[in-house]
């Protein structure tokens, strides 16, 4: 399946791992695609699949992910340094804050690379810097980040399949479907017809702080990810070590607090901006690339906009080739086009700006959409 294609590096060691599901073959008869999904456009897409891999769009190029990740541990050291030579007082607390963030922002784009297995072709090698980078650097587990996003990038957008989507109806009601029929059902946990203004003070500030900070640690420890655990211990050596020695121990949460709030706001807006605005449903069982095309759009390119996006501006590439490097995404987004255009499917790009500015609107719709139907309008 497309799927399985699309998801492994090493297809002859995991196919070892189907054996014992194989229940048996279809008859000769019988079709190989099932009727909700499109056949002619599986075929092409599985074309593309191999002109992809024909012009080398799926090799790294390693020195691209070197710099990155030296560009990473240079703001990093600069933070602390930046505190070291010009004491804590606010201006060099603040500088220094500011680096951290942007520090910890690019390793948490460059952990996403590694959990694809994108950076090397060797498996291990993407595992093994996968844990120094998210379990070291940002003090998270590694393993928890690939459980919760494969699922995503298997059923993006759909209900009860994406973890991403889990904050519907608790916090936020999403998709018209589906806050219609909360509404209906005179359902309410929230006053989701304010949800574009809460939200402001809600999921970009406090996702990093409190959810994701507590939940990588219960996930850890629950499924027993031992490596993890002891990774993401010395991530919390290394920050009180270094900069308890600057501001105290008593102070020290400040800086933690503070830069997971600033991060989590800057990852909240870039992870969503491709995902909330399009449809939110339950499982259709399409094919591939009506699934992925259904839940993602694209932002514009420019030097910024993939550096300051990790380059989930071509998150559309992204996740119909998820093992693909970040730096090839432009190189096959014309023939990503070329096939949209072929089937009728709509391929959207937008400016950041409007992208961020689609989250809100989208989440004001839904609201608006269940409050009408909680009142029976």
């Amino acid at each position: 399946q497309d799927a399985f294609v699309a998801f492994h590096v090493d297809k002859v060691l995991v196919s070892k791992y189907l054996k014992p599901l194989q229940i048996g073959e279809l008859a000769p008869d019988q079709p190989s695609i099932e009727p909700s999904k499109n056949e002619m456009l599986v075929k092409d897409f599985r074309e593309l699949r191999a002109t992809v891999e024909r012009m080398g769009l799926l090799e790294p190029n390693q020195l691209f992910f070197f710099l990155l990740l030296a560009h990473i541990l240079l703001l990093d050291t600069a933070a602390w340094l930046i505190l070291f030579y010009f004491g804590t007082s606010l201006l060099p607390f603040v500088f220094s804050l500011l680096l951290l963030t942007i520090s910890q922002v690019q390793a948490s784009w460059l952990q996403h690379d590694l959990g694809h297995l994108s950076v090397f072709r060797k498996t291990k090698w993407n595992h093994l810097l996968h844990k120094f980078v998210m379990c070291h650097l940002i003090g998270a587990s590694a393993k928890w980040w690939t459980l919760l996003h494969s699922q995503h990038h298997a059923k993006p957008n759909c209900f009860h399949k994406d973890p991403d989507i889990d904050m519907h109806p608790f916090l936020f009601t999403l998709g018209k479907k589906l806050s219609v029929e909360l509404g209906i059902k005179k359902k309410k946990y929230m006053p989701y017809n304010h949800q574009h203004k809460y939200f402001f003070i809600t999921l970009p500030p406090l996702l990093f702080p409190t959810y994701f900070h507590y939940h990588t640690f219960y996930i850890a420890y629950t499924k027993k990810y031992w490596v993890d655990l002891a990774w993401m211990l010395t991530f919390y050596i290394r920050f009180f070590y270094t900069y308890g020695s600057l501001l105290g121990t008593k102070t020290l949460n400040s800086p933690i607090s503070l830069h997971r709030m600033l991060e989590s706001s800057w990852f909240v807006w870039v992870s969503q901006m491709n995902h909330i605005p399009m449809d939110i449903d339950y499982d259709k069982n399409l094919d591939w690339m009506s699934t992925q095309l259904q839940a993602t759009c694209n932002v514009e390119q420019s030097l910024f906009n993939d550096w300051f996006t990790g380059h989930l501006n071509f998150q559309i590439e992204h996740h119909l080739f998820p093992t693909m490097p970040r730096h090839n995404y432009w190189k096959v987004a014309p023939l990503v086009k070329s096939l949209c255009a072929k089937h009728g499917i709509e391929y959207q790009c937008k400016p950041l700006l409007t992208a961020f500015a689609d989250i809100v609107h989208s989440l004001k719709s839904s609201g608006e959409l269940w409050h009408d139907a909680y009142l029976h309008k």
